[in-house]
């Protein structure tokens, strides 16, 4: 029986109360402070003043606590909107705060899909958005968009560790690396590439996921219609 449908142990009189949902939210906290390295059962345990023994009564072990941990922040994502490209475009951008919320959060998308009650509440949504929409074409266009926002978020969240390990944020990088694409560009080898990197409009993250995503959505849509 997977954890979701498994009845939590009776309660009993302890000096510490705890159920699952006690659990996830310790583990997330944990996470979101110090990553997904920061998670252990000893660790939750002593954050609910519990003993790691206790734990197990509610969950089977670590793969399942990252389960519940996933689907926990799966309830931040509820999409709006009056149609397929309106949803797509909010679950888009709702699962994108999601991982700047919880950066250990894109570490865990992608791969077999999630289960949990709250994931497959957002998957509802989203497919129901696609009513009208041939049903060979629907999953497509999903696993389109989820490739897509994952890609964006683990780009995004790469960048802030490297600004944290470097002390270096990214106007500070790019100033230090200058002098060397200047000198190489001055070689004549990247005429494309300077000329992109000189001459581009240079947009921020934001800026930069909302313009792939409409790029992406807009070929979605020319696709549906041909």
């Amino acid at each position: 029986m997977v954890v979701w449908e498994r009845p939590e142990p009776p309660e009993r009189p302890v000096p510490a109360p705890l159920s699952r949902e006690l659990i996830v939210r310790a583990a997330i906290r944990l996470a979101d402070a110090d990553g997904l390295e920061a998670v252990s059962l000893r660790k939750v345990a002593a954050a609910l003043d519990a003993g790691p023994m206790r734990l197990y009564g509610y969950i089977e072990g670590k793969d399942e606590l990252l389960d519940l941990m996933v689907d926990a922040v799966y309830a931040e994502i509820r999409p709006t909107g009056g149609g397929w490209r309106e949803v797509l475009r909010s679950v888009a951008e709702l699962t994108r705060r999601a991982a700047h919320r919880h950066e250990w959060f894109a570490d865990l998308l992608g791969g077999r899909p999630q289960l949990g009650p709250n994931a497959l509440a957002r998957g509802e949504a989203v497919v129901a958005a696609m009513d009208g929409v041939d049903v060979d074409r629907v999953m497509p266009v999903v696993d389109a968009v989820n490739s897509y926002v994952i890609g964006a978020v683990r780009r995004e969240i790469a960048e802030r560790r490297a600004e944290r390990t470097s002390g270096m944020d990214k106007r500070q990088w790019q100033r230090a690396y200058g002098p060397y694409l200047e000198r190489t560009f001055a070689t004549g080898r990247f005429p494309a590439l300077a000329t992109v990197i000189r001459d581009a409009v240079h947009l921020d993250a934001d800026e930069t996921f909302e313009a792939g995503l409409g790029y992406l959505l807009d070929g979605i849509e020319a696709g549906l219609r041909s």
